[in-house]
């Protein structure tokens, strides 16, 4: 068994250019904590930059460089420093100092010559105060966390509640997030796009809950009529999902509402054309389609992949957006062997998380799903 590491011991920057008050400080503080020593401005900015970071900087204000206020200014600026409290340690003690000092982020202000007792109870106080920050942010961090994965599950529960409504239990939706996630890798998308479509894909079909099940569950051919019904189903579901300033449930609004529209115009509820289609729903539609080909339906056998290549290859510039099934192509090979391990007969699936285990997948922009590279 390993001894547990060392508990390291809080690191304070002193940045003072007088030798005398650097020695005096190192002296003080050694007891209790490690120093690290600056005797400019410029090197305080410097030494506050170095891993590991200092947990509090003691710092002078007349200094030949920068002068303390410069550098306090250039620290708070700093995204990688502004979370380090600075404790100005000066001779000035007119109050307009010290209201400036705290007007620029300074969390205290100490007068020359400094007593030892007043100073060390200030900068545990400061220490203290920069640990409970630090344990609340950590705590939000991880209800974040938690919350992504309970919104995931209940979208997952959904996406299952739906199969079990259109005639029992398959793997289709895990599927297809998997297709997804690999398609947009294949398309150029980062990473946390790529995880969000995958994420929010098991949603795209919810709207089928609102068409009428003897529909759903047919076993022979639809009517007009009865097609019209189902064509009900993306509108119905961007209505159950509804509006979110959320990224994953706005995605999953937009998948649901436009998987049906067609690169060419031809495609429902709104017939939209080209780029005028949201990306989600051009990445989903041939994910949807694949799915659809290459699985038993109540009304057709499967076909075969290389036949469902084929067909998704000619569809380009007309169902499909053309790179999207560039992508595809690319990535046919990965998501042939994801049809194969996730086949219908695999048991126990339904209890795993298919989707991608990443809380930043859930905070990409939808805004930013626009600004995608145009495909050809």
């Amino acid at each position: 068994m390993r001894d547990p590491a060392p508990v390291r011991r809080p690191l304070v920057l002193v940045a003072d250019d007088a030798p005398d008050s650097r020695t005096l400080f190192a002296m003080m503080l050694k007891p209790r904590y490690d120093t690290r020593l600056a005797s400019s401005g410029t090197e305080a900015l410097y030494a506050a930059n170095v891993e590991p970071k200092p947990d509090i900087i003691l710092l002078d204000v007349v200094m030949p460089d920068l002068d303390g206020y410069e550098v306090c200014r250039r620290l708070k600026a700093d995204e990688a420093t502004a979370d380090i409290p600075v404790i100005f340690v000066t001779s000035r003690t007119g109050p307009k100092d010290e209201t400036w000092a705290l007007k620029l982020g300074a969390a205290d202000f100490l007068t020359k010559p400094i007593n030892a007792s007043s100073a060390l109870l200030r900068i545990a106080a400061q220490l203290a105060l920069r640990e409970r920050a630090r344990s609340l942010e950590n705590a939000i961090a991880e209800s974040k966390t938690e919350l992504h994965r309970t919104r995931r599950l209940v979208i997952r529960r959904l996406a299952r509640a739906m199969e079990y409504r259109e005639g029992g239990l398959t793997h289709r939706v895990a599927r297809i997030s998997q297709y997804v996630k690999l398609l947009c890798e294949g398309y150029g998308a980062s990473q946390a796009h790529c995880e969000l479509l995958a994420e929010a894909a098991p949603m795209y079909d919810i709207g089928k809950l609102g068409v009428p099940e003897a529909i759903l569950c047919k076993a022979g051919a639809l009517s007009e009529s009865e097609w019209k019904e189902i064509r009900r189903h993306p509108e119905i579901g961007a209505n159950i999902i509804g509006e979110h300033k959320d990224a994953l449930l706005a995605t999953a609004r937009v998948m649901a509402l436009t998987h049906h529209e067609r690169w060419d115009g031809g495609g429902y509820p709104s017939g939209l054309e080209g780029q005028a289609i949201p990306w989600p729903g051009r990445i989903m539609a041939v994910a949807d389609a694949f799915e659809a080909m290459t699985s038993t339906q109540r009304h057709r056998q499967a076909i075969p992949v290389a036949v469902a290549a084929t067909r998704i290859a000619q569809e380009s510039r007309k169902q499909f957006d053309p790179g999207v099934v560039e992508a595809f192509k690319k990535k046919l090979r990965e998501i042939v062997e994801v049809r194969q391990r996730i086949s219908d007969e695999l048991e126990g699936i339904h209890d795993l998380d298919f989707t991608p285990d990443s809380a930043g997948g859930g905070d990409a922009d939808p805004a930013a799903l626009a600004k995608l590279p145009a495909s050809g």
